[in-house]
């Protein structure tokens, strides 16, 4: 019995997660909304792998997996989440996350990489092990970015929070708008500028439309 801790503030979706996994009498999952109590709560408890969502209210799953990692270097995390990690992903490589689970997967894939990551195996998506870097994943270095402007895209969301942003919407005005929490919103902003290797909106939006990332006279139109 393959032994699963899920950390997710929706109840309902890790409800239905728990139901799904344990259907194949193969795992047994216990469930956390709280990330606050999962440090805690491993002080008594032994998994054999980890289930965490990447956006909570409290703590991102990130850092929660930076607290974990640095307490059992040998625990097996893998996140689990709805929204477009792509921004994230060279930091959560760097973290030591052993792979990456869509909420909107298939039972049977999500077995599958389940099974994979507790027999040892690091399981990445195809489209993101190919932006995996040799460089620190948490520096950028500016010098290099004229360089790489041309690998770089903003997908579909990162360009709506940047037309938001060029309105002067503050991130309370873009969750509401997108219907995303303020969390999300802030880590795919800082996605963002760590892609473009800026400090500010205006920086973002100013070499985002530089570079033709983002057309600055359609979002005034």
């Amino acid at each position: 019995m393959i032994k699963i801790l899920l950390i997710d503030d929706h109840i309902g979706v890790a409800q239905g997660t728990k139901a799904i996994l344990e259907k194949s009498n193969k795992m047994g999952v216990t469930i956390l909304s709280c990330c606050k109590e999962v440090l805690n709560h491993l002080k008594h408890y032994e998994y054999d792998l980890l289930l965490l969502d990447l956006y909570m209210p409290e703590l991102n799953g990130m850092e929660l997996s930076k607290m974990i990692l640095r307490e059992s270097p040998d625990q097996k995390i893998i996140i689990y989440t709805g929204f477009d990690i792509s921004a994230h992903f060279n930091l959560l490589v760097e973290v030591g996350v052993s792979g990456f689970i869509s909420k909107s997967s298939t039972e049977e894939h999500m077995i599958k990489v389940i099974e994979s990551v507790v027999e040892g195996d690091t399981i990445v998506p195809t489209h993101l092990f190919k932006q995996l870097r040799r460089t620190e994943a948490n520096t950028f270095n500016i010098d290099k970015l004229e360089d790489r402007i041309g690998d770089i895209t903003l997908n579909e969301r990162e360009q709506d929070i940047l037309a938001g942003v060029a309105e002067g919407m503050t991130n309370r005005e873009l969750s509401a708008k997108l219907l995303i929490s303020q969390r999300a919103v802030e880590y795919i902003l800082t996605g963002v500028y760590n892609k473009l290797g800026v400090k500010s909106r205006t920086e973002a939006l100013i070499k985002a439309n530089r570079y033709s990332l983002i057309s600055l006279k359609t979002i005034y139109e």
